[in-house]
């Protein structure tokens, strides 16, 4: 299959899919978004395929969620999904497909990038990674997996304090708070990722998607609740108050939030 957004590859039983827009650090359209949902069902249900690998083209971007450029706020995504952009289903397909996935994080992880990784099973990221959320800087904000599942990674008071203020953490400032598995020297990232990928292709399959499901049932309630949350993410989209935020964002400025502040 033909992809224009990603890059997708497979040898020795592992599946490897790799956002390519580097231009844009690797944010995601539409078209991004469709073409991983294609190549995560394409590896997730091929028997030959022991372990997928999600990670972004170059080394300064993983990925940096949604892209700007293309995203007025006003619904112009044009594709399907409460947002005009599937990410109810991205999110899920990761989470289904019955084989680990590995997010092999080679720069900045930064908003629906950084929900991502925290959605992959694993996350090995090289010691020049950066980690972060921008929601509430921007006029936005992931009322899902996004927010309550990273809670479960990080703590409740941790996650707040990702999604409240907006910092940016190093690679090993995320694994101390458990965000991230391992952290290896950029030239070390393609060798450690391998090593994971050997170790996991060495057992059982089945008992690898049982314990996955397993995993997963435990949190499963997120995805109704990220579901109705999306809806209430759209409406505010609409509003001035977000709008703000990606208009400030085009003419490289900070947003004026308090104005909209309820009174």
């Amino acid at each position: 299959m033909d992809f224009q957004d990603i890059i997708y590859t497979e040898k020795d039983g592992v599946a490897t899919i790799t956002i390519n827009r580097p231009d844009k650090y690797n944010a995601f359209r539409n078209q991004t978004a469709e073409e991983l949902i294609k190549a995560f069902s394409m590896s997730g249900w091929n028997p030959d395929i022991g372990v997928v690998v999600l990670t972004g083209v170059g080394d300064k971007a993983f990925c940096t969620g949604g892209d700007q450029s293309s995203d007025s706020h006003d619904g112009s995504y044009g594709g399907r999904g409460t947002l005009g952009m599937p990410m109810e289903e991205l999110h899920t397909i990761i989470r289904d497909i019955p084989k680990p996935v590995i997010a092999r994080v080679n720069g900045y992880a930064i908003g629906g990038g950084h929900v991502l990784h925290v959605l992959c099973d694993l996350s090995i990221a090289a010691d020049t990674a950066i980690f972060g959320q921008v929601g509430p800087a921007m006029g936005s904000v992931d009322p899902g997996y996004g927010t309550a599942y990273l809670a479960r990674l990080v703590g409740e008071k941790k996650a707040r304090e990702i999604w409240y203020l907006c910092r940016r953490y190093s690679a090993v400032e995320a694994k101390d708070m458990g965000l991230v598995n391992e952290v290896v020297p950029a030239d070390q990232l393609d060798a450690e990722v391998d090593k994971w990928c050997q170790e996991i292709m060495a057992k059982s399959p089945t008992a690898l998607a049982i314990a996955k499901r397993s995993f997963n049932a435990d949190t499963e309630h997120i995805r109704g609740l990220g579901i109705l949350g999306f809806q209430s993410v759209k409406a505010y989209y609409e509003s001035e108050e977000s709008k703000e935020g990606v208009t400030a964002f085009q003419e490289k400025r900070k947003p004026d939030f308090r104005k909209y502040q309820p009174r």
